[in-house]
């Protein structure tokens, strides 16, 4: 829903709603900061090895990100239709404005802001430009939730499988990766229940 009102948006050399559109399908996809996805150079993204490069992110850390080969077809998708526009590109960034520069953040979520409003799910709120409603982060905590909850239905031992995450995320300890279970009523329960069954001898 929300890409397909990213896709509708209108710019001078359409670049607004091709930024927004893959921006969100690749955050959705990977879980990674909005500030790391917005500021990824050509030459960090890998189609080969189907790889994201990410320097010096948050606490000055960079990590390797594999991305699944669809992920990888949309990304190139994007950069065939952005050097088409941009023959001779002024930046190295991959993500590129309507003038050739580098993406600004705040312009970014002021977009989302706006086709999350089109969408209906951004509601107006008093005292407040943008209203209240989600925000590019929340793309990444979905993604880490939905994976979570994926472990503990199918029984996963969730404990081994965390430091995978935390890694993938780029968190800083695993402590912050399991702050996502208090966040989520869901994850929370599922969490209780796996314990449960862990006591009981019931886990697969």
């Amino acid at each position: 829903m929300l890409m397909t009102e990213a896709s509708r948006i209108k710019s001078s050399k359409g670049m607004k709603s091709l930024n927004l559109e893959t921006l969100i399908g690749l955050l959705a996809a990977t879980g990674l900061r909005p500030g790391e996805a917005s500021s990824l150079e050509s030459a960090d993204v890998d189609f080969q090895s189907c790889l994201l490069h990410i320097r010096e992110s948050k606490f000055g850390k960079s990590r390797l990100v594999p991305i699944h080969q669809s992920t990888i077809a949309e990304l190139k998708s994007y950069a065939q239709k952005r050097d088409r526009i941009f023959r001779n590109p002024s930046t190295s960034c991959f993500f590129v404005s309507d003038h050739g520069e580098a993406l600004d953040m705040g312009i970014i979520r002021k977009w989302f802001c706006k086709i999350s409003r089109a969408c209906g799910v951004r509601r107006k709120t008093e005292g407040k430009e943008h209203g209240r409603g989600p925000r590019l982060q929340d793309l990444r905590h979905t993604f880490a939730t939905k994976r979570m909850v994926e472990w503990y239905k199918t029984g996963c031992n969730v404990a081994v499988q965390m430091p995978k995450l935390a890694a993938y995320l780029g968190h800083s300890s695993v402590g912050c990766t399991y702050w996502y279970i208090e966040a989520v009523p869901e994850l929370l329960e599922q969490a209780t229940e796996f314990q449960i069954r862990s006591r009981c001898g019931g886990r697969r």
